[in-house]
């Protein structure tokens, strides 16, 4: 199965009131854990991939090249795509277009709006030429994403009609309005602005995506995919499970030195972790 991009995926899920996973990729464990688990729920998956853990594995075409020969190697049969996770410029995103990647975010949100959509629309005209997908945001999400840092005090709210301007003005294939949700753990009870959530997604009629999957009640999700949300990030969960589970194999077992005794069962805590939140976000069997 060639890799595809998030636009054909996003729309099903609307259409089907479920939501695909953006899992991102930090190793080579975490890449084979979220295709295993994806290929066995029968799941579209998205590959998400942050410029700082794209340099830490050894670049974008690495990235590609390691998914390709992965799905090859597990018969991988479900929607796969590889998405740049809050590209930092044009010049990014197009570097991860060539590279190979099928989708990609241009983050744009610390920018005034006419910035923004400016800067999104440049990188629309070139993705949708090579049929690659674009996600564009508006409102800044708050906690920690590579070296981007948002104190909860600055996280702001979308507002929906500016929302509407950037998608009709840009041609977006799908949009995250900062509504509550935080990158990294919550600190307390996570708010999401469901009101706000709804009106934009009336006015826009494009796939919505919510960063800051992890902590989030079911309930919430469940929501928030009633009302347009079609594309669910989650990073921070698997790397604390897997984290706990690297602690507890060298606890107990100290004398433990081939990394493969503990990055193995890391990656299958991976790999359920990732499983449990296909079937929360009702995507398993939708391949």
């Amino acid at each position: 199965m060639p890799l595809v991009s998030m636009t054909e995926m996003l729309n099903k899920a609307v259409q089907g009131k479920y939501a695909v996973g953006q899992f991102n990729l930090n190793n080579l464990e975490f890449t084979q854990a979220i295709l295993q688990a994806a290929q066995e729920e029968n799941a579209p998956v998205i590959l998400g991939v942050s410029e700082g853990a794209a340099r830490y594995m050894g670049g974008f075409k690495l990235v590609v090249g390691m998914v390709k020969a992965l799905m090859e190697e597990y018969k991988v049969t479900v929607p796969v795509a590889i998405h740049l996770d809050h590209g930092s410029s044009f010049e990014k995103c197009v570097e991860a277009m060539y590279a190979g990647f099928t989708s990609v975010m241009i983050d744009g949100s610390h920018h005034p709006l006419d910035e923004n959509i400016a800067l999104t629309k440049k990188v629309v005209d070139v993705a949708h030429t090579l049929g690659i997908s674009v996600e564009a945001e508006l409102g800044r999400i708050g906690g920690q994403e590579d070296d981007l840092v948002v104190n909860d005090a600055d996280a702001m709210y979308a507002i929906p009609s500016e929302c509407d301007r950037l998608v009709r003005e840009t041609g977006v294939d799908c949009f995250a309005p900062a509504l509550g949700s935080v990158h990294g753990p919550y600190k307390g009870e996570p708010k999401l602005g469901f009101g706000r959530m709804e009106e934009v997604m009336k006015l826009t009629g494009v796939p919505l995506v919510l960063h800051g999957g992890t902590g989030i009640p079911t309930h919430d999700i469940k929501k928030a995919i009633s009302l347009g949300t079609a594309k669910i990030n989650v990073n921070t969960e698997n790397q604390i499970t897997s984290a706990e589970t690297v602690r507890k194999v060298l606890a107990e077992n100290p004398n433990v030195y081939d990394p493969r005794k503990y990055l193995g069962p890391a990656r299958e805590t991976i790999k359920e972790t990732v499983k449990g939140k296909i079937r929360e976000f009702g995507s398993s069997n939708q391949a």
